[in-house]
């Protein structure tokens, strides 16, 4: 009876629950107007979590490359009561692609892959299909790739009954056989199955796995060291447990168990908000990529038509959404949705302000949360 009403307990308290103390290190934080920035902030994010009934979630704020603020509210362990932290790691959904996008990038400088090649030349037993796909085309979401359907989802399909995909290769027996939608190149159409096609392709062309590129050529690097692929029976330290808010019920219960091996590369990462911040940091300036690659990444794409590529409404680079603000400052972001996690994370590229907000419930932190918090950040840097 006890572990019963101390449960209860938690799911009363999940909208009460009490915000981290604040992590600044020095510069502006020092003025009146951070500080009135930082409340705003803090503010705006209680209230999305609250008004959702989101059990967990975690900002951090990023200038120059440097963190001047991050923070958690609630939970990320309802039962145990252990609250969210800025390094808790949630799973991010399809921010997860951006690791990818990036990989591809650091692959193309060293000559290891061309972007514009069929994917065929690293998976050459990959099915063929009525017209080439290049590695361009899977990351800018205009291959002619499915995106998901209901039926992938039954009780009788291999990720309906969560089935472990043990290699990259493997993980595209979910939909090589199906046919394309459309010629390649011709219109946009979101696919995460695109960047399971873009991981193995990558993978090969490395002579490895695609979560070893991502660690060699992107993690590692940058010293981020709570992202990675969310394993659902590894012992991760700092990962949240996932929730779903139940209108019929009135109350938070856990999220079903589910195995993301099938969409590494396209929704199956976990990370917190300060390592989403450092990576996203890294991308506003030469280092990790040069300023020719990071110049592509961000330029949006064209169909054959010369009409604009899109992911979601946005215009979209390599995997990145790039649009401008209203106020006509140029930015790049992404979201991730999926069951007992949510994500957003921008950048203001020449403001250099990067923002990661993350959920262990959804619905996720909205674009209009983040360009709040961003906008706030950028007059005061």
């Amino acid at each position: 009876m006890r572990f019963a009403l101390s449960i209860l307990v938690c799911l009363l308290t999940v909208d009460g629950a009490s915000a981290q103390p604040s992590q600044v290190q020095g510069g502006p934080e020092d003025t009146v107007a951070f500080r009135e920035a930082v409340g705003r902030s803090r503010q705006a994010l209680s209230e999305w979590q609250t008004g959702n009934h989101v059990a967990g979630a975690s900002v951090a704020v990023a200038i120059d490359g440097r963190i001047v603020w991050s923070e958690g509210v609630g939970w990320a362990d309802l039962e145990l009561g252990v609250k969210a932290t800025p390094h808790t790691r949630f799973r991010i959904g399809s921010v997860s692609k951006m690791f990818a996008a990036v990989a591809l990038m650091r692959l193309v400088e060293s000559g290891r892959v061309d972007l514009d090649a069929p994917v065929h030349r690293y998976l050459p037993d990959f099915p063929q299909k009525s017209w080439p796909i290049t590695l361009r085309q899977l990351a800018n979401h205009t291959s002619g790739l499915r995106h998901y359907r209901n039926a992938d989802f039954a009780p009788d399909a291999p990720i309906g009954r969560n089935a472990h995909f043990l290699t990259d290769r493997e993980a595209l027996t979910v939909f090589e056989h199906d046919p394309l939608e459309f010629e390649p190149g011709t219109r946009s159409l979101y696919s995460t199955y695109a960047y399971s096609l873009l991981a193995a392709a990558l993978g090969a062309a490395a002579g490895t796995s695609y979560q070893q590129v991502v660690h060699d050529l992107v993690t590692q690097p940058l010293g981020l060291r709570t992202v990675g692929a969310d394993h659902p029976y590894d012992l991760v330290p700092d990962r949240s447990r996932v929730y779903v808010y139940r209108d019929d019920l009135g109350r938070t219960i856990h999220a079903a168990f589910s195995d993301s091996s099938y969409k590494w590369a396209g929704g199956g990462y976990l990370a917190s908000s300060e390592d989403l911040v450092r990576f996203m940091s890294a991308l506003t300036q030469p280092g990790l990529l040069s300023a020719s690659a990071l110049d592509q990444m961000f330029t949006p794409q064209r169909l054959a038509d010369g009409a604009p590529a899109t992911s979601g409404a946005a215009p979209v680079g390599i995997g990145w959404r790039v649009d401008v603000d209203e106020n006509g400052r140029r930015r790049f972001h992404h979201g991730g949705s999926l069951t007992g996690g949510g994500a957003i994370v921008m950048t203001l590229r020449d403001e250099r302000v990067s923002v990661a907000i993350l959920s262990n419930q959804l619905p996720r932190p909205t674009e209009a949360l983040a360009a709040q918090i961003a906008d706030g950040f950028a007059a005061v840097r």
